[in-house]
């Protein structure tokens, strides 16, 4: 059994996808991983990160977006 947490929940300005966060707690091994469920229309795509995984892809999202920020000022 898995217990699940929201996060956060949001739409993409640039096709409308909806973005939803959510900490999933599994019973078996303990273990808590980040899900990211985007929706495109009926479509679904699901990622599951360990903690460093997300750290990681988080960073690396974060330089992008401070790049694109720096760039347009």
């Amino acid at each position: 059994m898995e217990q699940i947490t929201k996060l956060d929940k949001f739409i993409v300005p640039f096709g409308g996808r909806e973005i939803e966060l959510q900490q999933v707690d599994y019973a078996t091994g303990g273990m808590s991983l980040l899900r990211i469920r985007i929706r495109e229309h009926k479509r679904f795509t699901i990622f599951e990160l360990d903690p460093d995984s997300a750290e990681h892809w988080g960073d690396a999202m974060v330089a992008w977006a401070r790049q694109q920020k720096a760039l347009s000022a």
